[in-house]
Protein backbone atom coordinates (compact mmCIF):
# COMPACT_ATOMS: atom_id res chain seq x y z
CA UNK A 1 0.00 0.00 0.00
CA UNK A 2 1.36 3.42 -0.95
CA UNK A 3 1.81 6.20 1.57
CA UNK A 4 1.05 9.50 -0.18
CA UNK A 5 3.27 12.35 0.93
CA UNK A 6 1.81 15.78 1.66
CA UNK A 7 3.79 18.26 -0.44
CA UNK A 8 4.64 21.76 0.74
CA UNK A 9 2.21 23.13 -1.85
CA UNK A 10 -0.62 20.90 -0.59
CA UNK A 11 0.07 21.85 3.02
CA UNK A 12 0.08 25.53 2.10
CA UNK A 13 -3.32 25.14 0.40
CA UNK A 14 -4.80 23.49 3.50
CA UNK A 15 -3.33 26.14 5.79
CA UNK A 16 -4.40 29.01 3.52
CA UNK A 17 -7.97 27.69 3.38
CA UNK A 18 -8.11 27.60 7.18
CA UNK A 19 -6.56 31.05 7.48
CA UNK A 20 -8.96 32.53 4.96
CA UNK A 21 -11.86 31.09 6.94
CA UNK A 22 -10.64 32.80 10.14
CA UNK A 23 -8.72 35.81 8.86
CA UNK A 24 -10.36 36.55 5.53
CA UNK A 25 -12.03 39.69 6.92
CA UNK A 26 -9.08 40.71 9.07
CA UNK A 27 -8.62 40.66 12.85
CA UNK A 28 -10.48 43.79 13.87
CA UNK A 29 -9.71 43.33 17.57
CA UNK A 30 -5.93 43.01 17.24
CA UNK A 31 -5.76 45.65 14.51
CA UNK A 32 -7.68 48.13 16.70
CA UNK A 33 -5.68 47.52 19.89
CA UNK A 34 -2.19 46.12 19.21
CA UNK A 35 0.59 48.42 17.88
CA UNK A 36 1.78 46.85 14.62
CA UNK A 37 5.45 47.23 15.55
CA UNK A 38 5.13 45.61 19.03
CA UNK A 39 7.19 42.44 19.36
CA UNK A 40 6.89 39.65 21.88
CA UNK A 41 7.23 35.96 22.61
CA UNK A 42 4.65 33.26 23.23
CA UNK A 43 4.79 29.68 24.46
CA UNK A 44 2.63 26.86 23.14
CA UNK A 45 1.66 25.16 26.38
CA UNK A 46 0.44 21.56 26.75
CA UNK A 47 -2.35 21.35 29.33
CA UNK A 48 -3.13 17.61 29.27
CA UNK A 49 -1.19 14.35 28.94
CA UNK A 50 -1.02 12.91 25.45
CA UNK A 51 1.03 12.55 22.27
CA UNK A 52 1.96 15.57 20.21
CA UNK A 53 1.36 15.83 16.45
CA UNK A 54 1.10 18.75 14.04
CA UNK A 55 3.96 21.04 15.03
CA UNK A 56 5.05 21.54 11.43
CA UNK A 57 1.49 22.44 10.45
CA UNK A 58 1.29 24.96 13.29
CA UNK A 59 4.66 26.41 12.27
CA UNK A 60 3.43 26.75 8.71
CA UNK A 61 0.35 28.67 9.92
CA UNK A 62 2.43 31.23 11.81
CA UNK A 63 4.79 31.75 8.90
CA UNK A 64 2.02 32.01 6.30
CA UNK A 65 0.61 34.88 8.39
CA UNK A 66 4.03 36.47 8.87
CA UNK A 67 7.23 34.94 7.44
CA UNK A 68 9.29 36.90 9.98
CA UNK A 69 7.82 34.97 12.93
CA UNK A 70 10.30 32.58 14.52
CA UNK A 71 8.85 29.23 15.64
CA UNK A 72 11.09 27.00 17.75
CA UNK A 73 9.77 23.50 18.57
CA UNK A 74 10.81 22.13 21.97
CA UNK A 75 9.76 18.54 21.23
CA UNK A 76 9.16 16.40 18.14
CA UNK A 77 5.89 15.04 16.78
CA UNK A 78 5.19 11.60 18.23
CA UNK A 79 6.54 12.60 21.65
CA UNK A 80 4.57 11.77 24.78
CA UNK A 81 3.85 15.03 26.58
CA UNK A 82 2.35 15.92 29.93
CA UNK A 83 0.51 18.86 31.42
CA UNK A 84 2.87 21.81 31.76
CA UNK A 85 5.21 20.87 28.91
CA UNK A 86 6.13 23.57 26.39
CA UNK A 87 5.68 22.32 22.82
CA UNK A 88 7.20 25.35 21.09
CA UNK A 89 7.88 29.06 21.35
CA UNK A 90 6.87 31.74 18.87
CA UNK A 91 8.55 35.15 18.69
CA UNK A 92 8.05 38.21 16.55
CA UNK A 93 5.29 40.73 15.96
CA UNK A 94 2.56 40.27 18.57
CA UNK A 95 -0.23 41.18 16.15
CA UNK A 96 0.90 38.40 13.79
CA UNK A 97 1.08 35.85 16.60
CA UNK A 98 -2.48 36.70 17.62
CA UNK A 99 -3.78 36.48 14.06
CA UNK A 100 -2.33 32.97 13.63
CA UNK A 101 -3.07 31.67 17.14
CA UNK A 102 -6.47 30.05 16.69
CA UNK A 103 -5.80 28.32 13.39
CA UNK A 104 -2.41 27.00 14.56
CA UNK A 105 -3.94 25.64 17.75
CA UNK A 106 -6.89 24.10 15.90
CA UNK A 107 -4.52 21.99 13.80
CA UNK A 108 -2.25 21.16 16.72
CA UNK A 109 -5.07 20.21 19.11
CA UNK A 110 -6.89 18.11 16.51
CA UNK A 111 -3.85 16.18 15.30
CA UNK A 112 -2.50 15.69 18.81
CA UNK A 113 -5.92 14.38 19.87
CA UNK A 114 -5.76 11.77 17.10
CA UNK A 115 -2.20 10.78 18.02
CA UNK A 116 -3.11 10.55 21.71
CA UNK A 117 -6.17 8.37 21.12
CA UNK A 118 -4.23 6.13 18.75
CA UNK A 119 -1.53 5.66 21.38
CA UNK A 120 -4.15 4.43 23.85
CA UNK A 121 -5.37 1.78 21.40
CA UNK A 122 -1.82 0.74 20.54
CA UNK A 123 -1.05 0.30 24.24
CA UNK A 124 -4.08 -1.98 24.65
CA UNK A 125 -2.88 -4.20 21.80
CA UNK A 126 0.72 -4.43 22.94
CA UNK A 127 2.09 -7.98 23.08
CA UNK A 128 -0.19 -9.26 20.31
CA UNK A 129 0.37 -9.37 16.57
CA UNK A 130 -2.55 -7.05 15.84
CA UNK A 131 -1.76 -3.74 14.14
CA UNK A 132 -3.99 -0.78 14.99
CA UNK A 133 -5.05 1.03 11.81
CA UNK A 134 -7.26 3.93 10.83
CA UNK A 135 -10.01 4.05 8.19
CA UNK A 136 -11.23 6.53 5.57
CA UNK A 137 -13.53 8.16 8.15
CA UNK A 138 -11.52 11.37 8.12
CA UNK A 139 -12.30 15.08 8.04
CA UNK A 140 -12.81 16.07 4.38
CA UNK A 141 -9.65 17.67 3.05
CA UNK A 142 -7.53 16.67 6.05
CA UNK A 143 -7.01 12.97 5.39
CA UNK A 144 -3.25 13.03 4.89
CA UNK A 145 -2.76 15.14 8.01
CA UNK A 146 -5.01 12.93 10.13
CA UNK A 147 -3.43 9.72 8.90
CA UNK A 148 -0.03 11.23 9.68
CA UNK A 149 -1.25 11.86 13.23
CA UNK A 150 -2.28 8.20 13.52
CA UNK A 151 1.30 7.19 12.67
CA UNK A 152 2.62 9.63 15.27
CA UNK A 153 0.52 7.78 17.84
CA UNK A 154 2.08 4.45 16.88
CA UNK A 155 -0.74 3.27 14.62
CA UNK A 156 -0.75 2.28 10.96
CA UNK A 157 -2.66 3.49 7.92
CA UNK A 158 -5.36 1.53 6.09
CA UNK A 159 -6.43 2.66 2.62
CA UNK A 160 -5.70 6.30 1.79
CA UNK A 161 -8.31 6.36 -0.98
CA UNK A 162 -10.57 4.12 -3.07
CA UNK A 163 -7.72 3.33 -5.46
CA UNK A 164 -5.54 1.93 -2.70
CA UNK A 165 -6.87 -1.63 -2.68
CA UNK A 166 -9.98 -3.66 -3.42
CA UNK A 167 -12.31 -3.93 -0.43
CA UNK A 168 -15.52 -5.80 -1.24
CA UNK A 169 -18.03 -4.58 1.33
CA UNK A 170 -21.62 -5.50 2.14
CA UNK A 171 -23.14 -3.15 -0.43
CA UNK A 172 -20.91 -4.49 -3.22
CA UNK A 173 -21.95 -8.02 -2.26
CA UNK A 174 -25.64 -7.08 -2.08
CA UNK A 175 -25.56 -5.78 -5.67
CA UNK A 176 -23.50 -8.61 -7.12
CA UNK A 177 -25.16 -11.52 -5.30
CA UNK A 178 -28.53 -10.17 -6.45
CA UNK A 179 -27.23 -10.38 -10.01
CA UNK A 180 -26.55 -14.10 -9.56
CA UNK A 181 -22.80 -14.04 -8.93
CA UNK A 182 -21.37 -16.32 -6.28
CA UNK A 183 -18.80 -15.12 -3.76
CA UNK A 184 -16.19 -17.22 -5.53
CA UNK A 185 -16.94 -15.51 -8.86
CA UNK A 186 -16.94 -12.07 -7.24
CA UNK A 187 -13.51 -12.60 -5.71
CA UNK A 188 -12.18 -14.17 -8.91
CA UNK A 189 -13.32 -11.11 -10.89
CA UNK A 190 -11.66 -8.81 -8.37
CA UNK A 191 -8.41 -10.81 -8.45
CA UNK A 192 -8.42 -10.68 -12.23
CA UNK A 193 -8.87 -6.92 -12.39
CA UNK A 194 -6.92 -5.75 -9.32
CA UNK A 195 -3.95 -3.51 -10.21
CA UNK A 196 -0.56 -5.09 -9.62
CA UNK A 197 0.62 -4.89 -6.02
CA UNK A 198 -2.83 -4.37 -4.50
CA UNK A 199 -4.72 -6.90 -2.39
CA UNK A 200 -8.32 -8.09 -2.39
CA UNK A 201 -10.20 -7.90 0.88
CA UNK A 202 -13.73 -9.15 1.58
CA UNK A 203 -16.02 -8.05 4.41
CA UNK A 204 -17.93 -10.84 6.20
CA UNK A 205 -19.99 -11.11 9.37
CA UNK A 206 -19.73 -14.81 10.26
CA UNK A 207 -17.04 -17.47 10.58
CA UNK A 208 -18.76 -19.46 7.84
CA UNK A 209 -18.58 -16.52 5.40
CA UNK A 210 -14.99 -15.86 6.43
CA UNK A 211 -14.01 -19.38 5.40
CA UNK A 212 -15.91 -19.01 2.12
CA UNK A 213 -14.12 -15.74 1.35
CA UNK A 214 -10.73 -17.28 2.09
CA UNK A 215 -11.47 -20.32 -0.07
CA UNK A 216 -12.57 -17.97 -2.85
CA UNK A 217 -9.08 -16.44 -2.80
CA UNK A 218 -9.40 -13.28 -0.71
CA UNK A 219 -6.05 -11.98 0.53
CA UNK A 220 -7.63 -10.39 3.61
CA UNK A 221 -10.90 -11.24 5.34
CA UNK A 222 -12.55 -8.42 7.27
CA UNK A 223 -14.48 -9.69 10.29
CA UNK A 224 -17.17 -7.06 10.64
CA UNK A 225 -18.96 -6.43 13.95
CA UNK A 226 -18.07 -9.82 15.39
CA UNK A 227 -17.55 -10.58 19.06
CA UNK A 228 -14.03 -11.59 20.12
CA UNK A 229 -15.19 -15.22 20.43
CA UNK A 230 -16.59 -15.14 16.88
CA UNK A 231 -13.34 -13.61 15.64
CA UNK A 232 -11.34 -16.38 17.28
CA UNK A 233 -13.49 -19.07 15.66
CA UNK A 234 -13.07 -17.42 12.27
CA UNK A 235 -9.30 -17.06 12.66
CA UNK A 236 -8.96 -20.71 13.61
CA UNK A 237 -10.99 -21.83 10.59
CA UNK A 238 -8.98 -19.95 7.98
CA UNK A 239 -6.12 -21.50 6.03
CA UNK A 240 -2.60 -20.30 6.81
CA UNK A 241 -1.55 -17.16 4.98
CA UNK A 242 -4.99 -15.54 5.05
CA UNK A 243 -4.82 -12.19 6.80
CA UNK A 244 -7.69 -11.12 9.04
CA UNK A 245 -8.99 -7.71 10.00
CA UNK A 246 -11.36 -6.87 12.84
CA UNK A 247 -13.63 -3.90 12.23
CA UNK A 248 -16.82 -2.40 13.61
CA UNK A 249 -17.75 -1.89 17.24
CA UNK A 250 -14.15 -1.77 18.45
CA UNK A 251 -13.48 0.55 21.39
CA UNK A 252 -11.00 0.88 24.23
CA UNK A 253 -12.92 -1.58 26.40
CA UNK A 254 -12.82 -4.46 23.90
CA UNK A 255 -9.84 -3.81 21.63
CA UNK A 256 -7.59 -5.96 23.81
CA UNK A 257 -9.97 -8.91 23.50
CA UNK A 258 -10.10 -8.43 19.72
CA UNK A 259 -6.32 -8.39 19.55
CA UNK A 260 -6.11 -11.54 21.67
CA UNK A 261 -8.46 -13.29 19.23
CA UNK A 262 -5.54 -13.53 16.82
CA UNK A 263 -6.47 -11.04 14.10
CA UNK A 264 -3.71 -9.31 12.13
CA UNK A 265 -5.33 -5.88 11.79
CA UNK A 266 -7.81 -3.90 13.89
CA UNK A 267 -9.26 -0.93 12.02
CA UNK A 268 -10.88 1.80 14.10
CA UNK A 269 -12.79 4.71 12.58
CA UNK A 270 -12.94 6.49 15.93
CA UNK A 271 -9.23 7.32 15.69
CA UNK A 272 -10.06 10.07 13.22
CA UNK A 273 -13.80 10.70 13.55
CA UNK A 274 -14.14 10.91 17.33
CA UNK A 275 -10.91 11.96 19.05
CA UNK A 276 -10.96 14.48 21.87
CA UNK A 277 -8.74 17.45 21.05
CA UNK A 278 -5.65 17.63 23.22
CA UNK A 279 -5.80 20.71 25.45
CA UNK A 280 -3.09 23.08 24.21
CA UNK A 281 -2.94 26.86 24.57
CA UNK A 282 -0.79 29.78 23.46
CA UNK A 283 0.41 32.07 26.23
CA UNK A 284 2.00 35.45 25.44
CA UNK A 285 4.74 36.42 27.86
CA UNK A 286 4.23 39.74 29.67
Amino acid sequence: MSRPRLSAAQLNRIVDLALNEDLGHGDVTSEALIPPELEGKATILVKADGVLAGLEVARRVFQRVDPSLKVEPRVKDGTKVKRGDIAATVSGRVISILKAERVALNFLQRLSGIASLTAQYVAEGRGTKARITDTRKTTPGLRLLEKYAVRMGGGHNHRFHLGDGILIKDNHLAVLLARGLTLKKIVARAKQKVPKGLRVEVEVNSAKDALAAAKAGADIVMLDNMSPDEMRRAVNLLPGGTKTEASGGINLTNVRAAAMAGVDIISIGALTHSPKALDISLELEP
